[in-house]
């Protein structure tokens, strides 16, 4: 280990993120930022959860009111805060960060350890479902997935996307019906299951016993199957599948089991449109749809749930 000396010049040194002044009568501190510097922070528009845009301002903020800067040093330093903030979208006037609730960092006799559950943030809705949790024993911690190395490496796909496995819906070609299912095998193994299915006539697949009681054509791959999600076998794939059948369930436009189909607050939060309307009604019941009773005026129109008219269509776990 080799120790450096830097001395100072004109009567100032830079230590850390301070630098230290000398005059005839005093020590005066101001910030230190190096050469280098950038003031990039999370920009205010982007979508990443609050707490991780509000983190930086609050850091500099603090950084601001713990030193012990002259009136001059201190106005500088707000000054270059706003401008920081002013740079990546923050509101400069009108923005306050802010506090961080405090922790206890220490068990003491009748201390209860919280259990931490992750969510992946993308946007409101995240805010919404985590609302739920208040008042349960649960605290939540915020993650994204549109990092650096999620934008700029990109997984390497097979030649051909019906060779892996997840979640599927099949189209009926006359009348737009969807089934969705998961498959931990290939999809195209799966396709080829459901087209046996419906030329032996076994019922053994709903997507076929529909298509031969209405003598709807069964359709090609490209055209009959859509991948939903890459995923392997397990509780994750289990769960893509039940939201994409609940999906196309509260539109009334799916051929899966109803009787498999629960309420599901998570779900609904994140099938709720996007502008909150206090109009906005939950999805059919099964008992509804088993009466045949008329849909409601907000489900009479398929919402626009994707960037496809036809609804999601998923099989059940083969």
């Amino acid at each position: 280990m080799m120790f450096t000396a830097e001395p100072e010049s004109n009567n100032h040194i830079n230590f850390l993120d301070i630098t230290i002044h000398k005059t005839l009568t005093k020590w005066t501190t101001s910030v230190y930022r190096k050469p280098t510097f950038t003031d990039s922070i999370i920009p205010y528009t982007s979508n990443h959860p609050p707490q991780h845009k509000h983190a930086a301002i609050r850091y500099l903020h603090n950084r601001l009111n713990t030193y012990h800067l002259q009136h001059n040093e201190y106005k500088e330093e707000l000054d270059t805060i706003h401008v920081i903030m002013m740079n990546n979208g923050f509101p400069t006037h009108t923005y306050t960060p802010p506090r961080r609730p405090t922790t206890i960092t220490s068990q003491k006799p009748g201390y209860t350890t919280h259990k931490w559950a992750p969510f992946t943030y993308i946007g409101r809705e995240t805010t919404y479902i985590t609302n739920i949790f208040k008042k349960a024993d649960i605290r939540i911690t915020l993650r994204t997935n549109n990092t650096l190395q999620n934008l700029l490496m990109q997984e390497p796909q097979p030649p051909d996307k019906y060779s892996r496995s997840g979640a599927y819906k099949l189209t009926c070609p006359e009348c737009n019906k969807v089934y969705v299912g998961q498959t931990g095998r290939s999809f195209t193994q799966m396709f080829k299951e459901h087209r046996s299915a419906f030329k032996s006539n076994r019922n053994t697949s709903n997507y076929a016993k529909h298509a031969s009681e209405h003598l709807h054509p069964f359709g090609p791959i490209q055209e009959t199957m859509q991948v939903l999600q890459y995923q392997r076998k397990g509780t994750h794939l289990n769960t893509i599948e039940r939201f994409f059948i609940y999906k196309a369930f509260s539109i009334n436009n799916h051929l899966n089991d109803e009787f498999n189909i629960t309420p599901n607050r998570t779900f609904e939060a994140l099938l709720k449109p996007s502008n909150n309307s206090p109009t906005s009604q939950p999805p059919p019941t099964p008992d509804q749809l088993k009466n045949n009773d008329p849909l409601p005026p907000h489900l009479r129109t398929t919402r626009n749930f994707s960037n496809k008219a036809g609804p999601d269509n998923v099989s059940n776990t083969q």
